[in-house]
């Protein structure tokens, strides 16, 4: 047994796995979210026991440009392993992207031909380039070749039904040095539509020998074996669940080391985390962005307070408006805390 294969086992027997040489402590990996996984949230989200989590998509030219939002995507302190996800239709600037990410210190760069959305799609970049695995595959050489880090790739089922091409892209990435493989269970056509398609990954599984992570509609505890198990995937990632809940991904990762289910923390403890995000963002972004920022993770927040106390959603709606429509954030603070306590929390005591 050579040294690679002893520290695979090693990290299967302590509920992780490795990505290159880079060792990951446990199986969930919360998925790259743009406008959602900025750094303070990652950074929660791996303190609450997440195995990985991932940077907002940043596109390599404006990185490359130094545009201030996308050297703010990158940063990656206190964030356990520093994953940067990175976007591009040009081979040049995935490579230099990639250079300026790992001098910011990021230990594995991630390649996004997943993303749906149609301006992203459109500039023939994230799951686009699905139509076209020749082009594909020369942004991900070039990435490959930039950097000495681990290059993963993330990437949906196919553009459409009548393409379902994951499991030869895929095959192909391993090939020209990618080590770990994301698959998104559904077409990009599909949007968010309909249910992602777990079954489906298991041709990828098929086509490779690294690493291989199911993605898509992963919820629950049942949602987490039920993906492991028809996918033959290695680890799951969590995405729009964990929106209100960062606590979610370490909860899950416990349950498939130990198979205890934990429930939704404290409303209390809710409470100081929220309150403690809130503040972080508004230091992180400035106060102009971090309030519209924040703004969205307040309300997920709430609708998972109020889904713990089975607070009805009447009371919830009130809450919201008057929570969201707050001017500053002392207001907002004093309304937020105002709402936990109508859901039971005494946080304004």
């Amino acid at each position: 047994m050579n040294s690679t294969d002893s520290e695979r086992l090693l990290n299967w027997a302590s509920g992780g796995f490795c990505i290159g040489n880079v060792a990951v402590r446990n199986r969930v990996v919360l998925a790259p979210m743009s406008g959602v996984t900025d750094a303070p949230f990652r950074r929660l989200v791996s303190q609450l026991g997440a195995g990985l989590v991932v940077s907002e998509m940043t596109a390599s030219d404006a990185l490359i440009e130094g545009n201030r939002n996308a050297v703010l995507r990158i940063e990656g302190q206190g964030t356990g392993t520093h994953v940067v996800q990175l976007a591009g239709c040009e081979p040049h600037w995935m490579a230099e992207g990639a250079r300026i990410a790992a001098d910011a210190g990021a230990q594995i760069i991630d390649i996004n031909m997943g993303c749906p959305a149609r301006h992203v799609a459109n500039r023939q970049s994230g799951s686009a380039l699905m139509r076209d695995l020749d082009h594909a595959l020369t942004l991900i050489e070039a990435t490959v070749g930039a950097v000495a880090l681990p290059v993963t790739l993330k990437m949906r089922l196919g553009w459409d039904d009548g393409s379902i091409n994951a499991p030869e892209l895929a095959r192909r990435a391993q090939d020209a040095g990618v080590r770990l493989i994301t698959v998104h269970g559904r077409t990009r056509c599909q949007f968010y539509t309909g249910s992602a398609n777990w079954n489906a990954i298991r041709a990828v599984k098929r086509a490779i020998s690294i690493p291989l992570v199911v993605n898509g509609d992963i919820k629950s505890f049942a949602d987490a074996d039920t993906a492991l198990r028809a996918s033959g995937a290695d680890a799951i990632m969590v995405g729009r669940a964990a929106q209100g809940r960062p606590w979610l991904p370490g909860q899950i990762a416990n349950y498939l080391k130990t198979g205890r289910k934990e429930a939704a923390p404290p409303l209390a403890q809710q409470f100081t985390l929220i309150a403690a995000l809130y503040d972080e963002m508004l230091a992180h972004h400035g106060l102009r962005i971090g309030l519209k920022h924040a703004r969205k993770h307040l309300g997920w927040a709430l609708d998972a307070a109020a889904a713990t106390t089975g607070t009805a959603i009447e009371t919830l709606k009130r809450w919201r408006g008057s929570v969201l429509t707050s001017e500053t954030p002392a207001e907002a603070r004093t309304r937020l805390a105002q709402a936990y306590d109508a859901f039971g929390c005494g946080a304004s005591a």
